[in-house]
Parts: structure tokens; sequence; C-alpha cells
């Protein structure tokens, strides 16, 4: 009985996620592992999940797995894989992402590139190939691009824009379930190094906008909080991160009125132990 009450409630949920139209279900906390792609000294490998055009500050090559359960359900699992390798002509990326469960789950892979032009300007791309499989109707793919620009106003202040999936696009040759396009303007400013604050306005097709907002602050070099809200979702999310030489380990939880609590892991591993 309760494997049967837990299947309706991930039907449920999955019908009024898929209501609005995005097909790949961003991660809860996405704001959280995102957070830093308006920043120079808080970027990590997960930045560019956010804006491609945050590869570029990366000084090093690095990897990193983020996972979350949604809601407390097996059924909503969500996993992010990231990895950024820098390189003299700029800097590349790649994410893999999953959600979902055997009967009903959507796939992605992107691949990603950045690089500065000049001291005041970055930019980037990804390409993405997205997949839906749910059982009994099959499989279908579709493929989308993203494109990502941040501007460095001042050494603190910086600002940016991200289009994702600007020209739509829908699964298959007669799939219903189509990519939403989503527009998003961001802004980040470090007080200091150890306190950064970030704000991201998003647009998503047929949606309101929403607001992700958050800010991350460095007790000491080995230890950092992060805390945010996301006006969408009326939800808001915090974790906390530890940095030992080039591992990083973040313990993040997700809080919805009506749904309750998303708890998540994130680790990254940089290569030459720059700590992100």
């Amino acid at each position: 009985m309760g494997k049967i009450s837990n299947c309706l409630c991930v039907i449920a949920l999955l019908a009024g996620i898929t209501a609005s139209g995005q097909t790949l279900r961003r991660p809860i906390a996405a704001s959280y592992t995102g957070l830093g792609a308006y920043s120079v000294n808080h970027a990590d490998v997960f930045s560019f999940t956010a804006n491609q055009a945050s590869l570029a500050q990366l000084k090093n090559t690095a990897v990193g797995v983020y996972g979350e359960r949604r809601f407390l359900l097996a059924e909503l699992n969500s996993y992010t894989a990231a990895a950024a390798v820098t390189t003299s002509s700029g800097n590349f990326g790649l994410k893999a992402m999953y959600s979902g469960f055997s009967d009903y789950n959507e796939t992605q892979i992107g691949l990603a590139y950045g690089r500065k032009l000049g001291k005041k300007v970055d930019i980037g791309a990804q390409f993405n190939y997205n997949g839906i499989s749910v059982a009994g109707y099959g499989n279908a793919t579709a493929i989308s691009f993203e494109l990502g620009t941040i501007l460095h106003i001042t050494d603190r202040l910086h600002a940016g824009v991200h289009v994702n999936n600007p020209v739509g696009g829908k699964f298959g040759k007669t799939q219903e379930e189509k990519l939403s396009s989503v527009y998003t303007a961001g802004f980040g400013y470090e007080a200091s190094e150890k306190f950064f604050v970030s704000i991201e306005l998003q647009k998503e097709e047929d949606q309101p906008i929403n607001v992700n907002a958050g800010m991350q602050y460095k007790f000491i070099p080995q230890l950092l909080a992060r805390v945010g809200v996301s006006s969408a979702t009326s939800s808001g999310w915090i974790g906390i991160g530890l940095m030992l030489q080039s591992f990083r380990l973040d313990i993040t939880t997700s809080y919805h009125q009506q749904l309750g609590v998303t708890p998540g892991l994130l680790l990254i591993y940089n290569f030459n132990g720059n700590k992100n």
C-alpha cells in the first residue's frame, strides 16, 4: 500500500511540474550549485551550470557531483555531475544530469566552453543532448543550447545574461512534451574575499519572473556557509561547506512549505589544490 501511495504521489508531482512546460527538472537547490557564477573569487566547477561564461574564471581543472532527494521521495532523486578543464585557449565544461526513477526519468548531457574577451567580458556556450524515458511509452530526445556572457563592471561588481533554449523545441516528432525557453539576468557583488551576494531575475516561457537570491560567507578558509531563496517555489535553502586541501564537501537542505524538505550532498575535487 505504501509503494502504491508513493507512486501516486510521484505521478501527481510530475504532473504538476510538467504543467509549466519545462522538461528537464532543475535541482531544487539549482541556485545553490550555481551561486558562484557571477563572481571571480567564488566561482567553482558548478558555476557554469548557471552561466557558461563563468568557466573563464576557473583557474584549475576540477570535477564535482551533486545529489538530492526531492521532498524525501526516492522516485524524485536528482543527480548532477560536472567537470571543467582549463586550457590556454579557454576552458571546457561537461555536465551530466539524471532526474526521476525507472518508470519516468529525464537525462541531459551538456558540453560547454567559456573564455575571456579582455579583462572585462567573459562569454560562454553549451550544447545539450536531452532525453526523456516513460515506461510503456518509450524514449525521446531533443537538442538544445545555452549562451551566456558576464561583464566585470568593477573588481567587486559583476553582471551577466544567460539564455537557455531560446528557439524552443519538442521531444521527437510527435511528442507534446516541450523544452521551455529561459532568460536570466544575474548580478553578483563581492564585498570581500569572505562575503559574496548574488541575485538572478529569471523568466521562463509562460511563467512569471522568478527571483533567486543567495549569499556566501567564509568563516575561515576551510569553512563556508550559503543561504538563499527562490520566489518561484517559495522555498529557501541553506548549506555548509567544508574544504580540506583539494576536496570540498557541502551538506545542503531546501524547504518547500507544502512539499517539505529536500536534502542534498555536494562534493568537489580541485586537481591542483586551489580551493573554490
